[in-house]
């Protein structure tokens, strides 16, 4: 079977930052891959570098069997923040059809078929009853929600969801969340980014990182207390296993 990545002492930078070290690592084709670190960790990064934005500056990486550039159109990419002049005169139904234009094209009318991945997305998302809102009268969870929908309605084996449930509403992440695990019967894979231990410990496979790879694999082998009090600091980690950059939380149970 294809993995879904294969880096090998990859390298990855921002200008002259190093926001990935030399690392080597792979991701199978699992439902749901889990990138878990710290604040400032290169968790974004290597979406970035999955999706094809991002070069190696070092090492290699190859994505789906090729290199990512190449393989961009079995990917979607939902950032975590996207930000909505008011001045965008686009509704809820016109911004999930997006992503349907880079197959179809954009002179080209919507079929049927078409038609049906854009309301289908909607409905899963629990967004049908504002396809008439502009985009910029949502709340922040609600144009998550979209954001994800227009991914969805791509062409894509892979999703990438750069910490998708930070901030949301309860509605807004147990909908994103239900989506995540639900993409494996669709017999495409989810790679997203999150603190969330519970979420990672959730997922098929989990690569846990502050500024390089330090563990991959399963969830058990991964989020051990030894491996993450080394990601996020000794003794950080306390007696709480939860949302791992809030310290706020650190004596609650």
């Amino acid at each position: 079977m294809t993995e879904l990545l294969v880096a090998t002492d990859l390298v990855l930078k921002h200008g002259n930052h190093v926001a990935l070290d030399s690392s080597t690592f792979h991701i199978p084709m699992v439902g749901a891959t889990a990138i878990i670190g710290p604040n400032g960790s290169g968790k974004s990064t290597i979406l970035s570098a999955i999706a094809g934005l991002v070069p190696a500056s070092a090492g290699s990486l190859e994505v789906l069997g090729t290199d990512p550039v190449s393989a961009r159109d079995r990917i979607s990419y939902v950032l975590q923040h996207t930000p909505v002049p008011k001045s965008t005169p686009i509704t809820v139904h016109e911004a999930v059809g997006l992503g349907r234009y880079p197959k179809v094209g954009l002179w080209r009318r919507f079929t049927k078929q078409d038609r049906d991945a854009v309301s289908a997305a909607m409905v899963e998302m629990k967004i049908s009853d504002l396809a008439d809102r502009q985009l910029h009268q949502l709340s922040g969870g609600q144009r998550q929600r979209v954001y994800v929908a227009q991914a969805m309605v791509q062409h894509h084996d892979v999703l990438l969801l750069d910490e998708p449930l930070t901030g949301l509403d309860l509605v807004s992440a147990r909908t994103i969340d239900h989506l995540i695990h639900g993409q494996r019967s669709d017999g495409c894979s989810v790679v997203l980014s999150t603190h969330d231990l519970d979420e990672a410990r959730a997922a098929d496979w989990v690569i846990l990182v502050n500024r390089r790879v330090l563990s991959f694999g399963p969830p058990r082998e991964v989020c051990t207390r030894q491996n993450l009090e080394v990601a996020f600091g000794l003794g950080s980690l306390h007696e709480w296993e939860g949302f791992l950059d809030d310290h706020h939380h650190d004596d609650e149970r």
